[in-house]
């Protein structure tokens, strides 16, 4: 393997891991679901979910990624010939996602900027709806385009291509060595000064004030398993890739629960600081905690500017603080996304880095521009919807399937017991091969059915187009001769 190929220094994959692991959805997601299913008591569900499901499969992708050595797509080739479409169905969801996630993160581009005036003005809400998004429910809205929104996006596209046309150390190396340490001194001061607030008592103390009741609801449950699978960001091939290019004599197993252990860590810690501050809001607003509590944009480019807006000249730092952060987290995470899409691209057809990143970022922005439209929110809300709750869900439970019962999981096991100091053995397997199938089946049967309830016929159109490009996409490129001589040797 080439330098090229190989991480510099484990301190290095390590960060590269943990940024991509800390995103969007530890910062707005987690909150959400925290309170909404027990408060206290969900981290008992949440860490059995640690436990038994992401660490789990996170080993299974560190395994998988260091024994073999290259991409996704050669991977499953590899394990049955026939396998080949999973891979790039697989990939294909996660690019998809990586087109709407990088929207979002234009969103919070915006908002850095307007945090140093609080242009939002009085009434956030209507701000974010009416200014920035400029949004429109009716389709007709695809064909106004969003002149900030479509620069934003392009400008973290631009980025985006920056980092990962080079080669791996000095782009993806580089970058997680010094945003994931300025996104961590950011968060602590952050929570500290949250802390700090007239009413954080009323925030945090829903964090010590559990429903024990909760934990007997199935519906809690699937909510911390899929909690899980959205912040470890698993089945996407992102640690499978990271992983293979970790070089001989790595600890895999010590690795991967450093890094599952500093993401729970840190969307914990995190939370603390969203409920002191939605406290503070809920002390000098009168508005129910409640009503504060919402997943997504709501939190962030809503309720957040509502509470930089009464509190005071300090909010002049703490804003900005903010959504840098969110900045941080999601270029980490965009750039872990991609790697694994880019390399079996490159792996295939024989490409080199700069042009598959370069083809790869071109596509994402013409994709990513319809979300840069007055139907664009609507439309990405359709996307998330049926990207994650169905699509990726299920790509999880083929790799399951794939890993646990048709590739030989005994080399698994020897492959991360050989050099780590913490060894798995039955009951690992057992886990992968029975207990993760099962609950990932269960996460993507409410998935698709919680997609499919009420969906219009404008949205049922999108989910089909969607259904169409990641059965079809799959296809194309498996036909698609290698330019890769070694490719398909086995």
């Amino acid at each position: 393997m080439t330098d090229e190929r190989q991480w510099n220094s484990n301190i290095t994959f390590i960060l590269a891991m943990i940024g991509s692991a800390v995103g969007l959805g530890n910062i707005w997601r987690f909150p959400n679901v925290l309170y909404s299913h027990g408060g206290g008591s969900f981290m008992i569900p949440y860490l059995v979910s640690l436990f038994l499901l992401g660490i789990s499969f996170v080993l299974v992708e560190y395994a998988v990624g260091f024994r073999f050595k290259t991409s996704l797509s050669k991977i499953l080739f590899k394990v049955h010939n026939k396998l080949e479409p999973v891979a790039w169905f697989v990939l294909t969801v996660v690019f998809l996602i990586t087109t709407y996630y990088v929207c979002v993160v234009g969103w919070d581009l915006i908002y850095v900027i307007l945090s140093f005036t609080k242009a939002w003005g009085s009434n956030p809400d209507t701000f974010f709806t009416n200014t920035v998004l400029q949004s429109n429910d009716s389709i007709s809205g695809i064909f106004t385009i969003v002149p900030s929104v479509l620069a934003a996006i392009i400008a973290i596209w631009f980025t985006t291509w920056q980092i990962i046309k080079r080669d791996l150390n000095a782009g993806i190396g580089r970058v997680s060595e010094i945003l994931l340490p300025l996104l961590c001194i950011i968060v602590v001061v952050i929570v500290i000064y949250s802390l700090t607030l007239p009413g954080a008592s009323i925030g945090y103390s829903q964090l010590l004030t559990p429903d024990w009741s909760a934990l007997t609801d199935l519906n809690v449950w699937l909510a911390a398993f899929g909690q899980i699978v959205f912040s470890l960001s698993l089945g996407m091939a992102i640690a499978l890739t990271y992983a293979s290019y970790l070089p001989e004599g790595s600890k895999l197993v010590d690795n991967a629960l450093i890094v599952a252990f500093s993401n729970s860590g840190f969307e914990v810690f995190n939370s603390i600081g969203i409920f002191s501050i939605l406290g503070f809001m809920t002390l000098t607003s009168g508005i129910p905690f409640n009503e504060l509590v919402t997943e997504g944009t709501g939190l962030a480019f809503v309720v957040f500017p509502q509470v930089f807006n009464i509190m005071g000249s300090t909010s002049n730092i703490i804003a900005p603080m903010f959504f840098l952060c969110i900045l941080f987290a999601g270029i980490t995470s965009i750039i872990a996304l991609l790697e694994g899409v880019c390399y079996s691209i490159s792996d295939k057809f024989n490409f080199s880095r700069k042009k598959t990143a370069t083809i790869v970022c071109i596509f994402g922005t013409l994709i990513s521009s319809i979300f840069a439209t007055g139907a664009g929110s609507m439309i990405l809300g359709v996307f998330d919807a049926f990207l994650n709750n169905t699509a990726l869900l299920f790509a999880v439970l083929l790799e399951c399937i794939i890993f646990g019962w048709i590739y030989n999981f005994d080399k698994l096991i020897e492959t991360l017991n050989k050099h780590s100091r913490i060894k798995v053995g039955k009951i690992w397997k057992a886990v992968i091969k029975y207990i993760l199938p099962v609950c990932i089946f269960g996460l993507w049967i409410q998935g698709v059915l919680s997609t499919l309830s009420g969906e219009d016929p404008i949205s049922m159109a999108i989910i089909y187009a969607l259904a169409i490009a990641i059965v079809m996409v799959p296809i194309i490129f498996t036909k698609l001769p290698a330019k890769n001589e070694d490719f398909y040797k086995i």
